[in-house]
């Protein structure tokens, strides 16, 4: 299955280019899997609500724009249902025989998260944890779990 991770910003820290780099070459092995890396904005010091709006909804028009027609899309975001390892490797498999699926793309916004729009146009919305982490450890922890979720569904062992 080809998956893509459309992200807004680039991993500039070497650590998580690293991190990110081995779990794609990974997940390689499973189907075509590629980063898609839209620019960010900058945040405003002191940014008003309708400002931080702003840049969500300008970051947004951008991953927008990246989307195919076909994309399943899964958008990361606070307010998404949580799930196990177990049953993202359930989703994972269920898509590899679905019909019609041409690709899944996951959505990873910039600082300030994802606009309604993006929001709206996902056909499911994932959460990785009730706690807040930086979008770029959000990559890498994305990543690892669809590396995971790939070896359950291949019925290979994974370190648990």
């Amino acid at each position: 299955m080809n998956t893509a991770i459309l992200c807004v910003g680039k991993l500039k820290e070497r650590f998580f280019r690293e991190a990110a780099n081995e779990y794609l070459k990974r997940l390689r092995r499973f189907g075509a899997c590629v980063e898609i890396e839209v620019a960010d904005l900058p945040e405003p010091a002191n940014a008003s609500a309708a400002q931080e709006a702003e840049v969500r909804n300008k970051e947004g028009e951008r991953l927008l724009a990246a989307l195919r027609p076909g994309d399943y899309v899964v958008a990361l975001c606070v307010n998404g249902a949580q799930s196990s390892s177990e049953a993202l490797a359930k989703r994972v498999a269920a898509w590899h025989v679905r019909g019609g699926i041409k690709r899944v793309v996951w959505v990873i916004g910039g600082s300030l998260g994802l606009s309604e729009a993006v929001v709206a146009c996902a056909n499911e919305r994932l959460s990785l944890s009730a706690m807040t982490f930086p979008h770029q450890l959000a990559r890498v922890v994305l990543l690892e779990q669809l590396y995971r979720a790939n070896k359950i569904v291949a019925n290979e062992r994974y370190h648990k």
